[in-house]
């Protein structure tokens, strides 16, 4: 829409004028040839060397023409000024309120661009994207209900754009009506045939929202009538996982790493968290990422109390400076300890400086001192 208006107002800038003078010699159409060209720069250096106090200086068109070229500069509050002041000089064109409503909602100030557009309500009346720019602004402000009619309005006036009944269910999502937001999130993706995107947004917020029942329910359906939509899959494993379904979402992602290699990883670590340790180590051997292909491998040796071969690591660990994460460092000393090699376990745990795995390593150097005064204990 921004374009739209610029061209509009621009065009009105430079050829509505009612001065009869040639645009070269009327710096005010200078300016706003060198806007219609791209300068915003250069308009401005224009506009700098006037005085809008002066008679022949339209204050409507020089605030104007100064609030666009702010605007196209990035300079929002700049331009938020010099809009405004051109409505309190008279200006009277609706796009001057609809720039000045787009701005001030940039730039968080909702009062003032809901008041620019009830300005010129009956003028924006069929520019869908004025009603999103209301309603938001509403919301922003907490008038929640007054937001929702607003959406209600525009719904009525465009039947055919799906955006609106989307956004109205994000709104019932964040108010807490799961249940109705569900009904019309069903109503309008068959209303829109929508894609399986917005049925992953839709999922995503029920299930920030702790509703993962409902979030399940929309995200199934669309991996059963979209199963090549890898977002669809990743977040349909996504809330498998936040019900502890580890078994079921790492069959999902481990179908999804077929066509995406870089899922790979974290099927393996869905089997390992669902106990299929065997099965997360053969997956591991396929990654590419030496870093989290050890680590994960590390944490699985572990598990699996293959401490020999968690210890065969300890070069690898070096060479990559793994070690350097303490974590990875406190189970090299521990594989150590349980392979044999106190004096190495030791070596680790002399180095470790974290309060939490200071406090594990005092309660291994207690082992290790058993051991070696008792070792049949640790055979």
């Amino acid at each position: 829409m921004s374009r739209l208006l610029l061209s509009l107002v621009l065009a009105g800038l430079v050829f509505g004028a009612a001065a009869a003078k040639k645009a070269a010699d009327d710096p005010l159409d200078l300016a706003a040839l060198m806007l219609r060209d791209n300068h915003p720069d250069r308009a401005l250096a224009v506009l700098d060397g006037l005085d809008p106090a002066a008679e022949e200086i339209d204050p409507v068109r020089y605030h104007t023409l100064r609030g666009l070229a702010s605007q196209r500069l990035g300079d929002l509050p700049a331009a938020k000024d010099a809009l405004a002041a051109a409505v309190a000089a008279g200006a009277s064109d609706a796009v001057v309120f609809v720039y000045l409503a787009q701005i001030s909602y940039e730039l968080g100030d909702d009062r003032t661009a809901i008041d620019a557009l009830s300005r010129v309500e009956a003028e924006t009346t069929r520019i869908p994207s004025t009603w999103h720019l209301r309603a938001d602004a509403l919301w922003r402000l907490g008038r929640k209900i007054d937001a929702l009619a607003a959406l209600d309005q525009a719904r009525a006036l465009f039947p055919d754009d799906p955006s609106f009944p989307r956004r109205r269910v994000f709104y019932l999502i964040d108010l807490g009506l799961y249940q109705t937001a569900a009904e019309q999130g069903e109503a309008y993706l068959e209303r829109f045939s929508a894609r399986p995107a917005d049925r992953v947004a839709i999922a995503d917020a029920l299930r920030r929202a702790g509703q993962t029942e409902k979030a399940l329910r929309f995200l199934e359906a669309a991996h059963l009538m979209h199963p090549e939509s890898l977002d669809a899959t990743k977040a349909l494993a996504h809330v498998y996982v936040d019900r502890q379904s580890y078994h079921t979402a790492a069959a999902l992602i481990d179908q999804a790493a077929v066509f995406d290699r870089t899922l790979i990883a974290d099927a393996a670590e869905l089997y390992r968290r669902a106990g299929q340790r065997y099965r997360a180590l053969l997956l591991n051997g396929q990654i590419a990422d030496q870093e989290a292909k050890l680590k994960q491998r590390l944490a699985l040796t572990l598990e699996l109390g293959h401490f020999e071969q968690a210890v065969a690591m300890r070069d690898d660990l070096y060479r990559l400076n793994l070690v350097a994460n303490e974590d990875i460092r406190y189970a090299l000393a521990f594989a150590l300890f349980k392979s044999g090699d106190y004096a190495g376990a030791e070596n680790e745990l002399a180095r470790l400086r974290r309060g939490d795995l200071f406090r594990k390593a005092v309660e291994v150097r207690r082992a290790i001192a058993e051991c070696r005064d008792e070792p049949w204990r640790c055979q």
